[in-house]
């Protein structure tokens, strides 16, 4: 049972039986989640004794009970999901004591306030959408040429290359100098600072006190055409050296992070893109979206969410894309014809099953990754859920499933790394992280500028725009393709 130091702080888990038990809090907030929707499902993830492997029928459990009552039981569970996990979280106030997660903010902070630095770009302003695909940057006829190989491919959703055109049609809508976008994890690979600021946009960068992070992300600020805006501490005797002075601490600073963003002048666009291992990465999503709830309180009106789904996930997905799905698995090519018998016999069935039985409407597609564990899976899952809870209470949203990456994160995971230099073997498209954060970049800009959606259930506002890399549409489930990929990929794989 994973558990965390016995002196914790900021934000922290909630101690059970003695013990600060990240599995515990797991299989709890899932059985919340579904108590209401499906109760039956709520008791075996609540008896659930091995949630480091079990975790994933629990997680997928979730999506197939959301389509319940036309698929409006999702939002049930995303209300109920967050309320267990605001209600069991705690954090540490100003005087070190634990207080509930919500109090933090009223607790006060035990840091001087934030000041604002602010960098001015001196590049010149990108006045076109261009995408860098392999080595080449793309605009115009090509990039609209690129888009329909992704469709073709079944890499991204046809909504997706869509928007993307109508963005292109718009080139205008770039500048988001009108807004002012929150980057949470300002040096997050998969973000979208470096985008904006090209596009000549205003930014807020919000990222750990670290100068090696600072640095990088100054320089890029200080080479485009737009604006960032950075927190930094108050008497830190860095003198004129901003990376050393600039960062904040979500996990254990949000009340300071709270009262400098609620003091930043225009509308803002609130992105999570935070991203930490093991069980910081629950307690890191965790704290983002606490600081989500008190901005979206203090600033009603002026405060829309952004986030990026990741791929590896469950999701229900179009007919459209079972039906591409099927089509791949009945003309499979020559080789894979030959071996697929041979594998799925020793296998005992376990390699490359369908994706999807043949007419799901909708299909559940199932690419959790196990080596990802379930604190990533918790930790993306809530994010899904404030998205479908905020925009179910008028509040503007910009969520869109991103591509597989091949970011430092992942490929500092053998296995994962394997996964990834195999994957095109069975359709599936790992894209480099400047092809991803533009691309991604693009589709918030979209979103922004084109307003909320009409009304759907929930599913289909996950799935619209969604850039999955193929997980969807290809043939074979994903989990039951992974041990090939790894073996095929070896190879390959990047360090």
């Amino acid at each position: 049972m994973a558990s965390i130091g016995s002196q914790p702080s900021g934000v922290i888990f909630p101690e059970v039986d003695g013990k600060r038990s990240t599995s515990a809090l797991g299989r709890a907030v899932v059985a919340d989640a579904l108590r209401q929707v499906d109760p039956v499902g709520a008791r075996a993830a609540e008896r659930e004794t091995n949630w480091r492997q079990g975790y994933l029928a629990h997680f997928r459990r979730m999506v197939e009970a959301g389509l319940l009552d036309d698929g409006e039981a999702a939002a049930t569970i995303a209300r109920d999901g967050l309320a267990s996990l605001h209600e069991r979280m705690r954090a540490t106030g100003a005087k070190s004591e634990e207080v509930p997660l919500g109090d933090v903010f009223a607790s006060g902070s035990a840091d001087a306030p934030l000041e604002t630095a602010t960098v001015r770009g001196e590049g010149e302003r990108a006045t076109e959408l261009s995408i860098p695909v392999h080595g080449n940057r793309l605009r115009g006829d090509d990039l609209h040429r690129q888009l329909d190989r992704w469709t073709a491919a079944g890499v991204m959703e046809p909504s997706a290359a869509e928007a993307v055109r109508t963005v292109m049609a718009n080139p205008a809508w770039l500048d988001l100098s009108d807004r002012r976008l929150v980057v949470l994890g300002a040096g997050a690979e998969m973000g979208p600072l470096r985008a904006v600021l090209s596009w000549g946009g205003e930014v807020v960068g919000v990222d750990l006190p670290r100068a090696d992070i600072w640095r990088r992300v100054t320089n890029v600020a200080r080479s485009s055409a737009g604006t960032l805006h950075v927190p930094v501490q108050t008497g830190g005797g860095a003198g004129g050296d901003l990376a050393a002075r600039a960062g904040a601490d979500l996990l254990h600073g949000l009340p300071a992070i709270a009262d400098w963003l609620t003091g930043i002048e225009g509308r803002l666009v609130l992105g999570n893109y935070v991203y930490a291992d093991g069980a910081t990465n629950v307690r890191v999503a965790t704290a983002v979206d606490a600081l989500s709830v008190e901005l979206l309180r203090r600033r009603p009106d002026e405060v829309a969410l952004a986030f990026l789904a990741t791929p590896t996930d469950v999701f229900a997905v179009p007919t459209e894309a079972v039906e591409q799905s099927t089509r791949n698995y009945r003309s499979p090519s020559a080789t894979m014809r030959l071996a697929r018998p041979a594998l799925r016999g020793l296998s005992g069935g376990r390699l490359l099953q369908r994706n999807y039985a043949p007419g799901s409407a909708p299909g559940v597609n199932d690419s959790l990754v196990p080596q990802q564990g379930p604190n990533y899976a918790l930790a993306k899952r809530l994010q899904r859920w404030r998205a479908t809870t905020a925009a179910r209470d008028g509040i503007p949203v910009s969520l869109n499933v991103a591509p597989p990456t091949r970011t430092r994160s992942v490929i500092k995971n053998r296995a994962l790394a394997s996964a990834y230099a195999g994957a095109h073997r069975f359709g599936i498209e790992v894209f480099e992280p400047a092809t991803s954060n533009t691309l991604m970049a693009a589709l918030l800009v979209h979103d922004l500028r084109t307003g909320p959606r009409p009304e759907q259930t929930p599913w289909r506002a996950e799935a619209d725009e969604a850039v999955h890399g193929g997980l969807w549409r290809t043939a074979y489930d994903p989990r039951s393709a992974l041990g090939l990929a790894v073996v095929l990929g070896l190879g390959g794989a990047r360090a």
